[in-house]
């Protein structure tokens, strides 16, 4: 050393080992999309508080009218009107019957009908959509502006004209929001197969005869499952609130079957008299199962495409 300057020697080298299998060997497992998409979906806290708000609602609605042993239509006028207590736990309205089970019952009634409803969206939406993409041209043309016209009508005023016109119960109602919930959905697919259609695997799936129905469902669903999902999601609680509605209206779910809507209507007529508990419960209860779903559905979009995550 001289200098300030260290000399190089022979002997502070060691050469490197090869060992090609070593660095052959994949350092991590691979992971799926799904695996993926959930490991993202877990980070985001919100969204994962809305799900777990979900699954709790759907839990209380399968258990939730059997825990204190009450019916939901069993009346006894000698208990009407008593605020929450250890025997009611929720109270009981007008007519002395248990809210904590009307209440749970009727979660299953809204519940049961969002889903409904999102579902036969979903099932309409894409194959009306996604035939309208496929066949393009004057098909296209026709569909979508059929669909335009439908969906010029105010959603909520369509649903009350066709409660008008049909009998009140559970199946009607979601006949009634589906008759242009739909519409969203098919645009939705529709955007995504003009998209797809141009791709190598679908055109060498047409070019090898598949019809329009499978090459649908077997190449282009899966491929749009991300978007559908996320408009899955928040067609559900857009269903609750519009049952909720037609049921504060009167034309709901009839007596002496339990909504949060109905709930809701019945309790107009005790507020005047302080019990706002009456009201107070179904109203929290629709409140807390839409934010939980848009919660969810932002949080499922934000997984399922990572470019939107901020």
């Amino acid at each position: 050393m001289s200098k300030g300057n260290i000399v190089l020697t022979k002997e502070m080298f060691v050469p490197a080992e090869d060992n090609f299998l070593e660095a052959e060997t994949i350092s991590a497992p691979s992971v799926s999309y799904w695996r993926e998409t959930w490991r993202r979906l877990k980070e985001n806290k919100l969204a994962l508080f809305g799900l777990i708000i979900i699954i709790l609602l759907v839990l209380m609605a399968i258990v939730g009218p059997y825990i204190n042993g009450y019916s939901y239509f069993e009346q006894d006028f000698s208990k009407k009107n008593q605020p929450p207590n250890s025997e009611h736990w929720f109270g009981t309205d007008t007519a002395g019957r248990d809210l904590f089970t009307r209440a749970w019952y009727g979660a299953r009634i809204s519940l049961f009908i969002g889903l409904m409803a999102a579902l036969i969206d979903f099932v309409v939406g894409v194959i009306y959509g996604g035939i309208s993409a496929i066949k393009g041209g004057r098909t296209d043309n026709i569909m979508m502006r059929i669909a335009e016209v439908l969906f010029s009508i105010p959603y909520l005023l369509m649903v009350i004209l066709m409660m008008i016109i049909l009998e009140r119960g559970i199946w009607p109602i979601i006949v009634a929001m589906t008759i242009t919930g739909w519409i969203p959905m098919a645009r939705l697919v529709r955007g995504q197969v003009l998209q797809l259609k141009e791709l190598e695997y679908v055109q060498a799936a047409n070019a090898m005869g598949a019809g329009t129905f499978w090459t649908l469902a077997k190449h282009m669903v899966p491929n749009m499952m991300g978007p559908i999902l996320v408009n899955i999601t928040l067609t559900v609680p857009t269903a609750i609130f519009a049952e909720a509605t037609l049921s504060f209206l009167g034309l709901g779910i009839p007596a002496p079957e339990a909504s949060w809507g109905t709930m809701a209507s019945d309790s107009l007529g005790s507020i005047l008299i302080g019990n706002f508990y009456q009201l107070a419960i179904p109203a929290l209860l629709i409140s807390i199962t839409m934010f939980a779903f848009n919660v969810f559905g932002d949080g499922l979009r934000d997984a399922l495409d990572p470019k939107l995550k901020k």
